[in-house]
């Protein structure tokens, strides 16, 4: 009986011991701080779930997001005013020639919008290339309206941008009837005008505006994955290749570069890379 209650109060005081230690490992690794992200405002809504999923897990952790373009973004990197760079395009070669370095969270449609009463429904990648350098100037000649296209896009330096004259083939050939500074006027301005086009990333796209077919299909989770929905492109993370990221910044990229940020990801618009 002696001998039992001896080894009893050996595993007590064993698992004391190990309880203590772990409590003190858990408080001197706890990481706080403010993670600053800067660059697509077509990442706000991916960035934003993440963001708030993030902190209710790691509430000594303070996210924040600048809405400034990709091109911002890349050069606030670059220049040391942010942790972790957004862009929705691909990073180029004199700037990862600077030491950045791009690391793809997710694949996003870019949809081609236009008003909900607009006849059309359909395009090829031809006659939206054409539509934008303006060789088809009236809806007539793709079965819509006698009306007259109106050309709305995005500013210079805007990754959506970028990405759509890259996929088309019009880079520096687009007639713009008006180049706006963020996805969400975009939308706005072709929700308010029935002869207006314009283009916007697929997880900003609301019910105001009218997602167009490319080529007969409809851009989705599906057709983004599988490729067959061609006006798409990469959201990029963007950091310094030689530079270390704090502790709080290096906490949140590794969650949002995982598996458990998969869902959040998806429920926000854009499709996860597997």
């Amino acid at each position: 009986m002696k001998a039992k209650k001896v080894l009893v109060l050996a595993l007590a005081a064993v698992c004391a011991v190990s309880m203590f230690a772990g409590c003190g490992k858990q408080s001197g690794t706890e990481v706080t701080g403010t993670v600053a992200t800067d660059g697509s405002t077509s990442m706000e809504k991916v960035i934003g779930s993440l963001k708030e999923t993030f902190e209710a897990d790691n509430q000594g952790i303070t996210v924040t997001y600048n809405p400034t373009g990709s091109g911002s973004g890349i050069t606030a990197v670059a220049e040391g005013y942010c942790d972790i760079g957004l862009s929705s395009r691909d990073l180029k070669d004199e700037e990862k020639a600077q030491g950045l370095t791009e690391t793809v969270l997710a694949y996003d449609g870019i949809a081609i919008i236009v008003n909900p009463e607009n006849p059309v429904s359909d395009l090829t990648l031809g006659d939206i290339a054409k539509i934008y350098t303006g060789e088809i100037k009236n809806w007539n000649e793709v079965g819509g309206a006698d009306a007259d296209i109106v050309l709305i896009g995005r500013e210079a330096g805007s990754g959506t941008r970028d990405g759509f004259e890259s996929i088309t083939g019009t880079s520096e050939k687009c007639k713009y009837r008006q180049e706006l500074t963020s996805t969400g006027d975009v939308i706005t301005t072709v929700a308010g005008n029935p002869a207006a086009i314009g283009y916007a990333s697929l997880a900003s796209v609301k019910d105001s505006v009218k997602a167009l077919k490319v080529g007969g299909v409809a851009p989705s989770e599906v057709t983004i994955q599988d490729g067959s929905y061609v006006v798409q492109r990469n959201f990029v993370l963007v950091t310094k290749t030689d530079g270390e990221l704090s502790g709080a910044a290096q906490k949140f990229f590794d969650y949002i570069t995982s598996s458990d940020a998969s869902v959040v990801i998806q429920n926000a618009g854009a499709v996860p890379v597997k």
